[in-house]
Parts: structure tokens; C-alpha cells; sequence
């Protein structure tokens, strides 16, 4: 095997590496570990902006006073129509890595996040419509598009026994951009300066990220869209599976991002300032936290964690009714941040079952070494898209809930229970699927470990 220096050649305008093999431990100690983990750290610079676009509309909705002339259900459209545009585009966003290589995508969607972030420094002033604010809440969605592509080319740089660290690093460090924009927003709000100005110190950092992208990052020749994986992917139910349980936590996760602040402003009267002074601190630790729900099901099995995770999850959100219930803020912020933390930790944990469950269905159909290792990545390469799609639909959900509640009965409340009600149902679905062990012999209740053809998930 070549060391990549010698194997990156010009093509296409890009460095692409035609030779790229992360099982081979000799290759990966030697050569490939120095390149992922540069590709890592760039693609996390990359998504992590990405994320801070995507997400600029919960910080600019707490600017948007009465002058604005919008009331608190038309706030939670808009943030709910920057939530839809990003997890929809995460579908073309994932076959893009391959079409264009990594690299030169992170070049190209970095880039277009100038778009949405000048289109809101222009119309961001009263007197302008609400349909115009929702068209630049849409055009900002195109951030979450980054998710998708960052986690599938870096899929493909580390091998298996690496995956649930660096997923959950990259994915942690592009779901920091959530409490750092939230923060930069409270250092501008604190400042009593514009909104204008937190829109003004994005611009140059997009610029640097697509630039440090080209500089140093590379596109993999290998990585190809494989039309027959995507269409397996579809139809294994194993990945309509992860994206219901991924909408309980990464939906969870940027469904909360939106709204935290405007719910505190809503239900119980904070000011700006006073929200932004706490939004910040959920995402912030939830993002923080992501790695080590990969780290975590690298070691006990990601089925195991998930489980858990949602009995947290449930416990959280019952005492989060209970403090809504009595107007307690102290209680309703200490018990959402506790929430915000155990979502980061179910994204972590979630993630890192992709492609524990398409290892175990190779070795269920026999195969072995690196014919097995190709079959994991095709299929988990292939979901990966469409789960963290579908499971950013969970963040629409989570705001119309949201809006409907305060719409009936004038608290956040009534969503809550629906989120506890929710939760249980992925607890239910978690232990079903992957770690109930049923006595028939053509059941998946054995570990991969044990080397016979049944189906086993308990260790993904």
C-alpha cells in the first residue's frame, strides 16, 4: 500500500487519493491515520459553521421584538422552516460526497453558506414581511445539508473499530456551531448591537472554512454512489428503523436548538437577554457530550446505550412537564439542559449502530474479511443520508408541537407529555429490534462473537 503522499494525484481539479484501505492496520498506523484525522479536523471546521447557519434563525428570532410585528406562533414557523429545508437536503447532500468528492464538496457547501447568511444581513430590519424572514430561514436550512456529507466522507476515512469516535467527534464538533452562534449572539445582544453584526462576523469565518477546506483536505477515489446500496438501504427496514430511533435523539437534539430560547421568552417571560444567557448552555454540553456516546458504544454496544439513553430521556422530560406544570424555571431549565445532555449522547450512540448493524448482517451471510468490511460500508455509507434526514425531520416536529401547544393551552406542556410518549415508544422499539432475545433458533439472539450464521444486533 502507498503512502497517501504518493497516492494523491491531481484529478479533476482536486487531491484525490486513488488508493485508500483503513482495515489494513499496517496502512493505518503507517500512513492513513495522519490523513483522516487532518480530514476529520477540517470537515468538523466545515460542518460546525454549517450547523451555526443552520441554526442562526433561534438567535435571530429573540431580536425580533414587537416592532417586528410577528407573534410567537409565527416565530416557531420560521425556525421550523429552516428545520425542514436542512433535513431535506440532507438526502442530495449525502450522494454528493461521492459525485464530487469529499473535498471539493466541503468547498462548495461551505461556500453557499454565504447565501442565506447575506440574504438575512440585508433584510434583517422592521418592516420586512414575514414571508420574506421565511424565505431566509429557508435559504439557511442548506446549513444542515452539511451534517449528511461530513459524516458520509468521513465514513469513509476510518475503519470499523474507529467509527463511533470519529462519527461522534465529527458530528459533536459541527453540533457545537449550535450553542457557539447562540453565544456569539448573546456576546451581540449583551452589547445592545444589531443583529447585522452577528451576521457580519459569519461571513469572513465561511470564507476561511471553504478556503482551509482546499488547502488541506482530500477526496477519496474509491468512495463511489452505489445506486444498488441506496436502493437495499431503502428497503432494509433496519434503516427506517435507525431514522424513527434518530429522531428521538438528533431530532430531539435541534428541535430543542430551535426553540429553547423561545419557549423560555414565551412560557415564561424572559427577555433577550435573560434567554440567551441560558439557551446556549443544552446545545452546547449536548454537543460536547456526542463522542462520548460513540466512545460508549464502542464499548458496551450502541443498542445497549441507546436503551438507556431514552430511559433518561423519558425521566428528564416527565420532570419538565412537572416544572411547566408549576412554573418553576429552575427547575424547567436544570431539567432541559439534563435533556439537551442526553439527547448528545443518544446522537453519539445512535450514529455508531449504522454500521454495527450492516457488520452484522455480512456476517450473518457469511462474509468475511474485507468482503464483509465492503458490504458494511456500501449499506451503512448508503443509510447514513436518509437517517440523518429523516431524523432532522424530528427538530419540524418538535417546533409545530411546540407552536400547537402554546396555540391550545398557552404553555409548551402539552408537547412535552407528547415528547415523553415519544420516547417510550423508541425504548420499546430499541429493546424489541436489537436487544430482546427471542428463543426461536432463526431469531437474532446471538452475538457475532459466537460465529453461527443467526443474526445478532445486542452488540452493535
Amino acid at each position: 500500500m502507498t503512502a497517501p503522499s504518493s497516492s494523491i494525484a491531481p484529478r479533476k481539479g482536486g487531491r484525490w487519493i486513488e488508493q485508500w484501505d483503513p482495515e489494513d492496520e499496517t496502512f493505518w498506523k503507517e500512513t492513513g491515520e495522519k490523513v483522516a484525522r487532518r480530514n476529520l479536523f477540517f470537515s468538523v471546521l466545515s460542518e460546525h459553521i454549517g450547523f451555526s447557519i443552520w441554526t442562526l434563525w433561534s438567535v435571530m428570532v429573540l431580536f425580533m421584538g414587537p416592532e417586528y410585528g410577528l407573534t410567537p406562533a409565527d416565530k416557531f414557523v420560521i425556525i421550523s422552516m429552516a428545520t425542514l429545508v436542512g433535513a431535506i437536503v440532507r438526502v442530495p447532500y449525502t450522494f454528493a460526497v461521492a459525485r464530487f468528492g469529499g473535498r471539493n464538496w466541503t468547498i462548495v457547501s461551505a461556500s453557499m453558506l454565504l447565501v442565506p447568511t447575506i440574504a438575512a444581513f440585508i433584510v434583517m430590519e422592521p418592516g420586512t414581511s414575514f414571508g420574506t424572514f421565511l424565505v431566509c430561514a429557508m435559504l439557511a436550512g442548506v446549513g444542515g445539508g452539511n451534517f449528511a456529507s461530513s459524516m458520509t466522507n468521513i465514513n469513509s476515512f476510518f475503519p470499523l473499530r474507529k467509527k463511533g469516535w470519529a462519527l461522534g467527534l465529527n458530528a459533536g464538533g459541527g453540533n457545537i456551531g449550535v450553542p457557539v452562534v447562540q453565544l456569539v449572539g448573546l456576546a451581540v445582544i449583551g452589547a445592545s448591537a444589531g443583529p447585522r453584526v452577528l451576521l457580519g462576523i459569519y461571513i469572513p469565518l465561511i470564507v476561511v472554512a471553504a478556503v482551509l477546506g482546499a488547502l488541506y483536505m482530500d477526496n477519496i477515489t474509491s468512495v463511489k454512489n452505489d445506486t444498488g446500496a441506496a436502493k437495499e438501504a431503502v428497503k432494509d427496514p433496519h434503516t427506517w428503523i435507525m431514522s424513527f430511533l434518530y429522531i428521538g435523539t438528533f431530532g430531539s437534539f435541534i428541535g430543542y436548538s430551535f426553540a429553547f430560547g423561545l419557549v423560555l421568552q414565551t412560557q415564561f417571560g424572559r427577555t433577550p437577554l435573560e434567554s440567551a444567557y441560558v439557551t446556549f448552555i443544552g446545545p452546547l454540553l449536548g454537543s460536547l457530550i456526542r463522542p462520548v456516546g460513540g466512545w460508549l458504544a464502542d464499548k458496551y454496544g450502541g443498542a445497549k446505550i441507546t436503551l438507556w439513553n431514552f430511559v433518561g430521556m423519558g425521566a428528564a422530560t416527565a420532570v419538565i412537564v412537572v416544572a411547566s406544570m408549576e412554573e418553576s424555571l429552575a427547575l424547567f431549565t436544570t431539567a432541559f439542559i439534563v435533556l439537551f445532555v442526553l439527547t448528545g449522547l443518544g446522537n453519539g450512540s445512535t450514529y455508531k449502530m449504522i454500521p454495527g448493524i450492516f457488520q452484522a448482517k455480512a456476517a450473518a451471510l457469511g462474509l468475511t474479511g474485507e468482503e464483509a468490511a465492503s458490504y458494511g460500508r456500501r449499506l451503512s455509507g448508503a443509510s447514513m443520508g436518509l437517517i440523518g434526514a429523516v431524523g432532522a425531520v424530528g427538530g419540524l416536529g418538535i417546533n409545530l408541537a411546540f407552536r400547537q401547544s402554546f396555540l391550545s393551552v398557552g404553555s409548551g406542556t402539552g408537547a412535552f407529555v407528547a415528547f415523553l410518549a415519544f420516547y417510550a415508544v423508541c425504548f420499546g422499539v430499541t429493546w424489541a429490534v436489537y436487544l430482546r432475545r427471542p428463543a426461536s433458533a432463526e431469531s437474532p439472539a446471538v452475538t457475532a462473537s459466537e460465529a453461527k450464521p443467526q443474526l445478532s444486533y445486542a452488540e452493535v
